[in-house]
């Protein structure tokens, strides 16, 4: 089994796993990522000390949102947040009103949300219905790489949020592209456009092309060439051979698998994601600082629909 785009950490963790190799983040980084990214920002951006800072957490309560919520308690308590709610909820809910009322109350600075496009729609709906205020709403993929749908939806009232994802390779930077990258994505970004008509290509066309074109020219050929094949055996040998450096795949981070017998087993261990903002419907780039496209905005400015 080659994972594409699933993410939750729980799919591989402590499981042993000996023919299943995911080369995508998987949901403990997203919740590290935003973590790291407000805790550096922290007195530059919003005038206070880490310590200082007050969080809420919450998220869909299925494998993927309970991932990455888990990630982001363990990090922000790290890093000396105070992580202020944390609550999980079905993501079919048809009220989140309850939920709403209890982040007012616990009137956080920064709220780090997991979950699909309709209970995020739900969410957004009830909250501007109910007067929430916030600095920062930093999303973790799944309905938050979905931009053209929340746009559609709420218009200029989700500018300015962030998203953690692997990167949308049409947003980097073309220099941090290996040699050959750029004209790949390019292709790529040309191909998705023709076909759908968009004019954002959203976090997830970049995973599944990145995965997919590992596995295709990196894993199969040399099942075939060098292990006979492409049974089991020659393609779970082929991809604990695969050595790719950070910077070589279009999603700029590498691809070596954990062996059999770590904790982590298939899980590629050169996985990253960042941190995007959105910015009038174009993607930047927030974190890594090193890779950053765009100066991140926060806390959001004043006026803004959810602006404290």
């Amino acid at each position: 089994m080659w994972a594409n785009v699933c993410v939750a950490s729980a799919v591989l963790k402590d499981k042993n796993l000996q023919y299943v190799f995911r080369p995508q983040v998987h949901s403990d980084q997203f919740g590290e990522a935003s973590c790291s990214f407000i805790a550096e920002n922290a007195k530059a951006k919003l005038g206070k000390e880490v310590k200082d800072i007050k969080v809420a957490i919450i998220h869909e309560d299925g494998p993927y949102g309970v991932g990455v919520a888990m990630g982001n308690e363990a990090k922000c308590k790290e890093l000396g947040m105070q992580v202020v709610h944390k609550e999980g909820y079905a993501a079919t809910s048809a009220d989140l009103s309850a939920l709403v009322t209890k982040l007012r109350r616990a009137q956080a600075d920064v709220i780090l949300h997991t979950g699909y496009n309709p209970d995020i729609t739900l969410f957004l709906r009830q909250s501007k219905e109910a007067g929430l205020k916030f600095s920062v709403l930093i999303g973790h993929g799944a309905g938050y790489g979905q931009i053209d749908k929340l746009i559609e939806t709420f218009k200029d009232d989700v500018n300015f949020f962030y998203n953690v994802d692997p990167v949308a390779r049409a947003a980097a930077r073309s220099q941090d592209a290996e040699a050959g990258l750029g004209e790949l994505t390019n292709e790529m970004v040309k191909r998705y456009k023709a076909e759908t008509g968009a004019q954002e290509v959203p976090p997830h066309v970049s995973m599944g092309f990145n995965q997919a074109w590992i596995f295709l020219t990196d894993v199969l050929p040399r099942a075939i060439k060098k292990h006979g094949g492409f049974d089991p055996e020659a393609l779970k040998k082929a991809a604990l051979e695969t050595d790719i450096p950070e910077g070589g795949t279009i999603q700029g981070y590498g691809v070596k698998f954990f062996p059999p017998g770590h904790k982590m087993a298939g899980q590629n261990e050169r996985s990253s994601p960042v941190v995007m903002q959105y910015v009038k419907g174009v993607t930047k780039i927030s974190w890594p600082t090193a890779i950053k496209t765009a100066d991140p905005v926060l806390p959001l400015p004043a006026g803004h629909a959810y602006a404290r």
